[in-house]
């Protein structure tokens, strides 16, 4: 047969030598008996030789045969079928190029085979395929694509083994510059990556570690924007091989693409921000998350809050960006699922999502939307961890730092779920809610009503919520002027009045947070805020709240802060000398609403030292119903004469002449105590008092805290007599209804 063929190539009679291999094909190789199947191998191989370069115009007939062999069911078979083909390969060398992908679709099935000698002979013609491949400069990459790329998402571990082989041999060839086409492949690698198998494991890790490599060296060249959902969907991935992989993936493309990056933003946090609360056992993953997570915050710019003109005026465009924006996103989550199906859905899918997210259709915007939406949604989440919890809040505090005006399109959305978030059971997340919070109440975005798309009906009905109706009684009247001085300065916006209010709300539903965070959340207030802002405006609100329990409660509350806080020293100050008229406006703000609580309205007088009314108040007390709650208060407002904070009070205990009611008003309350402790305290207080006769005050003129103190002339203390008298009035007729209340059950519960 060799010298036939010989002769024929010497005579250059084609036609022969096609009838020759046609004979062998249809005859031998083809043919139903497997020895005549055997010949036919071996004289198609035989032939091949007798060709030598020759061999390269008569490939096809002589490879298609050899290759249907390759499914032979007789083991034998195929070895034969593997070894004809490695002869014809050997002798026709580069020839044998364009027709690398049907010889490569053969390969990776042999790859597979059960007979370890069939797999053994593939191996010889793979190497021998991989050498032809490496010295050649004309190896078509793009027609080879589409087949590693169906055939990359192969479940068999061998089919897997020989996939990346290729892969990476590929990736040494300087002439074949693979990374153009990573989109194509980057997932089915991130599957083998969770092979069970060690060895595929490592060699997939290998060719993945090549590849991030040689997007370090040539970022320009990457297509970053094809491959960042390709990271999003395995940095969420069960293994944490795969998962720590992706991670690191995607901290490199963060600081490698930059702003690039921003239309994945949503997505990208979906996947990292879970692992920010990740446990010691995957604090590899937590470190990676970590750096991806400040990366991505990093991108964002102040530049990121322009408003495109042209897409305000022009409404429909915006509205289809938008929901081309929402369809992308929906395509993103959706094909999670579609990835985790065959082969061909994955491809199609990534197909897809290559088109929607290829970096010439997408500007470089920040998709502001789908972030918020992100968050909103990671702080509704009640079992995540609290480190992503705080996670979310950082953000949202520096998306308002940066982007407040879009920003506060979302903040009705975003505003409940941050009170409820007031309820954490961590101190950290409470200061960053509370952070954020303070951001949104006083941010200068916020000043005016409407906010971009938020303008509108909604919108200035939401507005008109800020302030609390008057109801025509005289306390609502008298509060009106508490209105007109409620917090106006450029430093608070209408979200402020909105938050105070929300916020008495909250306290007032959930009376545990009251007691256990109530202070805490005000102090840290108080820092981030203005002191004399949210004292202001709370009292204006618990001056027209219906339960009047919880009014007396939250005056208590705010009563204590007042006194003891160490942050709250300026604002004491300022009442403590009532000089000036905006300090005596709160004086008396603050009085309305702390009649709530007779006790607390004395120390609030002890404090502005206006000592004649609180002993005028505390004649009073005796027409008030004295319970064992109103003598704790009493015996705890003792306490707090003894403290630091009233130490000026103690001093003035000396001018006896000059301070006539306070040494009257101290020992009113002594009248008031059980022969208890604080009664002791108290009484030898007033004992060291010098010159006890001095304090006879019928003979000679009564000095006057007018007469010490001119500025605070201008209050107008009957009339502030006077409401304290009707607000104890509500609150004893309040106390008559709820007794009546608990005697009528009683007595069903007799009955």
């Amino acid at each position: 047969l060799p010298r036939l063929v010989r002769e024929f190539v010497a005579q250059n009679n084609t036609s022969q030598i096609k009838h020759v291999i046609q004979i062998l094909s249809q005859e031998f190789a083809l043919s139903q008996h497997p020895h005549s199947r055997k010949g036919g191998l071996i004289g198609l191989a035989a032939c091949s030789i007798a060709l030598g370069k020759d061999s390269g115009l008569y490939l096809k007939e002589l490879i298609e045969p050899v290759l249907t062999c390759f499914n032979d069911a007789d083991s034998r078979l195929r070895y034969y079928a593997c070894e004809a083909l490695y002869n014809i390969v050997k002798v026709a060398r580069g020839s044998v190029l364009p027709h690398f992908n049907v010889l490569f679709d053969g390969l990776s099935k042999l790859a597979a085979d059960p007979d370890p000698n069939v797999k053994s002979g593939s191996e010889l013609l793979d190497r021998l395929l991989k050498d032809i491949v490496t010295e050649s400069n004309q190896f078509d990459l793009v027609s080879f694509i589409p087949l590693l790329r169906e055939r990359i998402y192969s479940n068999n571990q061998y089919a897997r083994q020989f996939i990346i082989s290729w892969i990476l041999v590929l990736e040494s060839v300087p002439d074949i510059n693979l990374l153009d086409y990573l989109p194509e492949i980057l997932d089915g690698l991130f599957q083998i990556l969770g092979d069970n198998s060690k060895e595929i494991r490592k060699m997939c890790e290998v060719a993945l570690g090549e590849f991030l490599k040689e997007i370090k060296k040539n970022p320009p060249s990457v297509k970053f924007a094809e491959m960042a959902n390709i990271l999003v969907i395995h940095c969420q991935a069960s293994d944490d091989l795969i998962q720590l992989t992706a991670m690191c993936w995607m901290r490199e493309f963060i600081q490698l693409a930059g702003r690039v990056m921003l239309p994945y933003s949503s997505g990208i946090l979906t996947a990292v921000l879970p692992c920010l609360s990740y446990d010691d056992r995957k604090k590899n993953i937590k470190e990676v998350a970590n750096v991806c997570n400040q990366s991505l915050m990093k991108l964002v710019i102040p530049e990121d809050d322009d408003v495109d003109e042209a897409k305000q005026l022009v409404p429909v465009p915006a509205e289809a960006a938008s929901d081309e924006t929402l369809s992308k996103a929906e395509a993103v989550s959706s094909g999670e699922h579609l990835l985790k199906t065959s082969g061909c859905c994955r491809s199609l899918f990534l197909a897809l999502l290559s088109f929607l997210c290829s970096s010439e259709r997408i500007p470089v915007t920040l998709n502001l939307d789908g972030i918020v939406q992100v968050l909103d949604c990671h702080l509704h989440d009640t079992s995540i961890g609290m480190m992503t919890r705080i996670a979310v809040l950082k953000w949202l505090y520096h998306l308002y730092i940066k982007t407040p005006r879009k920003m506060f399109r979302h903040t009705d959305s975003l505003f409940p779920i941050l009170l409820r978030t007031l309820s954490d059971e961590s101190d950290e997340v409470i200061l960053k809610d509370l952070e954020v919070l303070a951001e949104i109440a006083s941010s200068p975005a916020g000043q005016t009503e409407g906010q971009g798309p938020s303008e509108g009906p909604e919108a200035r009905s939401s507005h008109v919520e800020l302030h609390v109706p008057g109801r025509g009684s005289p306390l609502s009247s008298s509060g009106t002027k508490g209105m007109e001085c409620s917090p106006s300065t450029p430093t608070m916006n209408s979200y402020f009045y909105k938050f105070m209010i929300n916020l008495l709300k909250r306290f007032s539903s959930e009376r545990k947070l009251l007691e256990t965070r109530g202070a805490f959340i005000i102090r840290q207030l108080c820092l981030l805020l203005n002191a004399e802002n949210i004292f202001h405006s709370m009292a204006d609100i618990l001056l027209r709240e219906e339960d009047l329990k919880f009014a007396s409660t939250m005056v208590h509350t705010l009563n204590t802060i007042l006194l003891t806080s160490s942050e709250l020293f300026q604002l004491r100050n300022q009442l403590k000398d009532l000089k000036t008229q905006e300090s005596r406006n709160l004086f008396c703000c603050l009085y309305r609403s702390w009649c709530h609580n007779p006790v607390t309205t004395v120390s609030l007088c002890f404090l502005t030292q206006n000592y004649k009314h609180a002993y005028d108040l505390i004649q009073k007390f005796g027409d008030l119903e004295v319970t064992v709650d109103f003598l704790t208060e009493v015996d705890k407002l003792v306490q707090l004469i003894e403290c630091p904070i009233f130490t000026y009070l103690r001093l003035q205990l000396l001018d006896v002449k000059n301070n006539p009611y306070l040494i009257k008003a101290l020992y009113g309350l002594l009248m008031l105590l059980p022969q208890s402790s604080a009664f002791q305290l108290l009484s030898h207080r007033l004992q060291c008092v010098p010159n006890p006769e001095l304090m006879q005050t019928a003979e000679g003129p009564k000095p006057s805290a007018g007469s010490r103190r001119p500025a605070a002339a201008s209050i107008d203390y009957a009339e502030l007599l006077q409401h304290f008298e009707k607000v104890q009035s509500k609150h004893l007729e309040a106390r008559h209804q709820r007794a009546g209340r608990g005697e009528q059950l009683e007595r069903r519960a007799v009955l």
